[in-house]
């Protein structure tokens, strides 16, 4: 796949707690980004923070939480993007999404191609 420097990065930030479908809501967000054909994804775990609701989510030993902060970080074309936002939007119920422009310097596999 060729990825053009002109590249966008959509943030979704959940909590670990939330599912869709009966599995991990960033667990579903990855595995639907790579159907719709999206060049990457990655899950980021937040060690502390809040939200709109403004309750704080920490791993420290005292304030156990099992709902940590997520990140679901996905880069493609703007146009790729756009695409798969009204997809996701009806099944994040809590969080936020954000978008930003970014300049792809680099996008390989180490696959070598088969003959």
């Amino acid at each position: 796949m060729n990825l053009p420097p002109e590249g966008q990065l959509l943030r979704i930030f959940i909590g670990e707690s939330d599912k869709h479908e009966g599995k991990p809501l960033y667990e579903w967000l990855v595995v639907k980004a790579k159907e719709h054909g999206l060049a990457g994804a990655t899950v980021l775990r937040g060690l502390m923070g809040f939200g709109a609701n403004s309750r704080i989510h920490t791993s420290k030993i005292l304030r156990l939480s099992l709902d940590l902060p997520i990140v679901v970080e996905l880069v493609d074309t703007p146009d790729k993007i756009r695409e798969f936002l009204p997809y996701i939007e009806p099944v994040v119920k809590e969080g936020m999404i954000t978008l930003e422009k970014a300049e792809v310097h680099m996008y390989r596999s180490n696959k070598t191609e088969q003959r």
